[in-house]
């Protein structure tokens, strides 16, 4: 059974629990399922997925399966625990045997039916009458409404002995009233009831009814296809490295952190954890959605689930099982579609009262028609109509279709969205406020510049840089590292070395002293002797190599090192411009460096210098006046900006303070996918909406036109079992979406 980490309710600790439901056909049903678990002791909330067939359940610890299965198996349906391994409990195959075999032997029963109503169209321009024998037409009705129509008629009784009415109630209703009506005629009238009865009726709906149902089950199951793509890559089993030398299999569930796993070409990789040794191009695709293979080497990550191409890697592995970044994609996205957004819960408010409203006005049909004197034979098919082209499938679809798929295909993409309310807020945002390091820039300060002030050529100034900064820690050091690295630029021995806390570096190269740092080093060090002025191109860092000198200091040249814009930072601003967001960009930095990168990118607004309060306050300030504010981050000192803004976006490259506090993470840093997390959240909703206004629509419609003897019994049907799989088929083209796509 699925359960989650322990919380809190009310200063109660309790579990969530997910259990797949069988038996269900409409929103009603979903409602009443709801309704009965959350009656039971012990459950603190319930949630049930139509669309997923699925409960979600906040209980305490200790509360039995059969508490919660019970009352629902006197309602008529059964609750099964969801396996750790699995996302949503599959059909028996036994069952889906059954209800293909039911389904292709109602249509062979029912081709009888529709040649015979063809055959009456066309008397018209033949002059040829083919009717079936009398007898003949009740013993193929009859197969379908006892034999393959049963399952209505159980569901309705559970349903109804439940206190409730779903979509089985009003099918057994008018597929029996139909048929009901038919077999009097027949046993009063014999041969000469032919050509009044109405058995292709009952016969038509069935059937039309198990057709939509098996066409709306598979699409469903296809909406969820992307998360259960992620569930299929974890692997089963590991390899490990044992402490004597030996490799040994283990599963992966037994896995511990620091652990050291085998993965050869081919194999998925077991844990999240840092390559010790080996190299490989590994695949990442279903995770970050990146969709070019990633080289790894010695100290890089690597992440659960992702699949090694073509090299051999060993692996120590630092988070595994549900604590591994494929775990908590996993359970971000389980958490965004198992809930409910406002709109939905309105929908199971309407829903609750559907199934009777809908009896209520067949009755008042029927009686209307046989006091207008037009007959007990066309009052009861118009009510008959009435009861069969009512869906409350529609209804209880059109949300949940549309957040698996939405939901999924972000997942797809990289975009992981924490909750179902952080997807309706990222449809209304209208400011996007971007952190600079990580977020825009790579990251990583590189060198921009070298100004060589004395005869000494760049290599040799770069050699002289390179060699202090070896055994620096700070970030900036890796950039002089870096370039002479790339340069082929062999280091020099450095002894006396000092690390400046603030300042920079010092040490002696052949017996010469140096000294590499920024403009306070000099003036603690050679007082009344700073840097000389050398025009820059601002906005960056700026980085002084001197000699010691009997004068004090000899500068020997000046470098400028920046944070570079990420290559797709302009395009990723663009598309939100083209999203009708406005930009702006909050940073840490120095003014300058901050209104470099702002230009460079296309930000409307730029900030710098900002501490954590003051990106925070900036936040509030936006907000105060009625901005709908997204907050693009990937640091501790961007969480509290995170935490105030209506929704906030964290770089999967980030700190996990930074994805704990925000309601989005993105999986790659790309910025890009900022525009695509509002872009995917508009779209979802807009389906949701879709859904809803031809849902009740349909409805609307539908409805007075059956109650005034507009639509045959047979047409109610199609267009009954058309409007629940036109309303998934409608959130399923959500999966063609692709970060980037119009």
């Amino acid at each position: 059974m699925s359960t989650s980490t322990q919380g809190t309710e009310s200063g109660v600790d309790t579990e969530t629990r997910v259990f797949h439901v069988e038996g269900m056909t409409c929103s009603a049903c979903s409602a009443r399922v709801e309704k009965i678990l959350s009656q039971v002791p012990g459950v603190a909330a319930a949630h049930v997925n139509l669309a997923l067939e699925r409960a979600t359940l906040t209980v305490a610890p200790g509360v039995e399966g059969n508490a919660l299965s019970g009352p629902v198996a006197d309602a008529g349906y059964r609750l099964n625990a969801v396996q750790d391994d699995r996302y949503e409990q599959e059909a028996d195959p036994r069952q889906s045997r059954r209800d293909r075999v039911a389904m292709v032997v109602a249509i062979c029963v029912t081709v009888p039916f529709l040649l015979q109503m063809l055959a009456g169209l066309l008397q018209g321009w033949t002059g040829l009458e083919w009717l079936m024998p009398v007898y003949a037409e009740a013993m193929l009705a009859t197969v379908l409404q006892i034999g393959i129509g049963s399952r209505y008629y159980r569901s309705a009784f559970h349903a109804l002995r439940g206190g409730g009415a779903n979509m089985d109630v009003l099918v057994a209703l008018g597929t029996t009233s139909a048929y009901v009506y038919s077999v009097y005629l027949v046993y009063h009238l014999g041969d000469g009831a032919a050509g009044r009865l109405y058995f292709e009726a009952s016969a038509i709906i069935i059937t039309l009814v198990l057709i939509g149902k098996y066409i709306e089950s598979r699409a469903r199951r296809s909406a969820s296809r992307a998360i259960r793509e992620l569930l299929a890559i974890r692997p089963v089993t590991a390899r490990i490295r044992t402490a004597d030398g030996s490799e040994r299999e283990t599963p992966v569930s037994a896995l511990q952190p620091g652990d050291v796993v085998i993965c050869r070409p081919g194999d998925r990789v077991a844990a999240d954890g840092v390559v010790l040794r080996g190299e490989a191009e590994v695949d990442e695709a279903l995770i970050t959605g990146e969709s070019v293979p990633a080289p790894k080497h010695p100290a890089d990550t690597v992440i659960a689930g992702s699949m090694n191409v073509n090299g051999f890697l060993e692996i120590e592995a630092r988070a595994v099982g549900s604590d591994s970044t494929l775990g908590r994609v996993i359970r971000l996205v389980e958490s965004a579609q198992a809930a409910k957004p406002a709109i939905q819960r309105m929908v199971d408010r309407v829903s609750a009262v559907f199934v009777p409203a809908v009896v209520g006005l067949a009755v008042i049909t029927f009686a209307a028609w046989v006091l207008s004197g037009a007959g007990l034979e066309s009052a009861l098919i118009n009510a008959v109509s009435v009861l069969v082209i009512a869906c409350p499938c529609a209804l209880g679809l059109a949300t949940p279709t549309a957040i698996v798929a939405g939901a999924g295909v972000a997942a797809r993409a990289g975009i992981l969205v924490r909750d179902i309310e952080s997807l309706e807020q990222a449809n209304s945002l209208t400011h996007v406020v971007f952190d600079k390091t990580g977020t825009l820039t790579e990251g990583r300060p590189v060198i921009d510049s070298v100004t060589p002030l004395t005869w000494r050529d760049e290599v040799d100034l770069l050699r002289v840089a390179a060699s202090l900064q070896r055994g620096s820690e700070h970030p900036l050091a890796t950039a002089f590292l870096r370039m002479a690295a790339d340069r082929e630029i062999a280091l020099a021995d450095v002894s006396g070395f000092r690390n400046l806390v603030a300042r920079g570096v010092q040490g002696d190269i052949e017996g010469t002293g140096y000294l590499l740092g920024n403009r306070r080093l000099f003036e603690d060090t050679c007082p009344g002797i700073g840097p000389p002025a050398v025009p820059g191109n601002g906005g960056s860092t700026t980085v002084w190599l001197a000699a010691r000198a009997e004068s004090g200091c000899e500068f020997l040249a000046r470098f400028e090192l920046i944070d570079a814009l990420r290559p797709d930072a302009v395009e990723a601003v663009d598309g939100l411009r083209r999203l009708g967001v406005r930009t702006l960009l909050v940073s840490g930095d120095a003014e300058a460096v901050a209104e470099r990168i702002g230009r460079q990118a296309g930000i409307d607004e730029t900030y710098g210098a900002a501490s954590p309060e003051e990106k925070e306050r900036i936040v509030s300030r936006l907000s105060a006046g009625g901005a709908k504010v997204c907050m693009v981050g990937d640091g501790i000192n961007d969480a509290p900006a995170l935490a105030r803004a209506t929704v906030g976006i964290a770089m999967g490259s980030g700190t996990d303070v930074a994805m704990e506090t925000a309601a989005i993470t993105l999986m790659r840093p790309d910025p890009n996918l900022v525009a695509g997390a509002i872009d995917v959240s508009r779209r979802t909703i807009r389906k949701i909406k879709q859904n809803l206004f031809w849902a009740f629509v349909y409805n609307v419609i539908g409805l007075p036109l059956a109650a005034l003897g507009f639509l045959v019994p047979a047409l109610a049907a199609a267009m009954m079992a058309a409007s629940s799989i036109s309303v998934v088929l409608n959130a399923l083209t959500l999966r063609s979406w692709r970060p980037g796509s119009r």
